[in-house]
């Protein structure tokens, strides 16, 4: 199958850049990642992402899924179901492995649906 790959440009923009401020994800009380290394991806007129490094994020609460999706911007992604005490929450944490290298800092970082994550950056004073 032949995939279709862009670059951002002035009709589609992307960028990444450091998050001036430590980003936490939650599921009720359960702490499932803080980051004071955190990225935020803007891409066009989407809602800012924060990707956090695997590294900060509580990785037993993830059991890799089978499911996989694909962005012509940043290339094939992986997804991860969360672990909570209430049960599992599908694929509510995804991640691009090998991402395109307009956006290659974001490899080895993972992102969560804010839907069902609370997602909260916190600016320290």
């Amino acid at each position: 199958m032949t995939r279709t790959r862009r670059e951002p440009g002035p009709d589609h923009p992307i960028s990444v850049e450091p998050t001036p401020a430590t980003v936490t994800a939650r599921v009720g009380e359960l702490d499932v990642a803080r980051s004071d290394r955190a990225l935020t991806l803007r891409e066009s007129a989407y809602p800012a992402v924060q990707y956090i490094p695997f590294e900060d994020v509580n990785t037993a609460l993830l059991q890799r899924s089978d499911t996989k999706t694909y962005c012509p911007y940043k290339g094939e992604c992986s997804y991860y179901s969360l672990s909570t005490p209430e049960g599992i929450l599908d694929d509510v944490v995804w991640t691009y492995e090998t991402p395109y290298p307009a956006v290659g800092e974001i490899a080895g970082h993972v992102a969560f649906y804010p839907d069902r994550v609370t997602v909260e950056t916190i600016v320290s004073r």
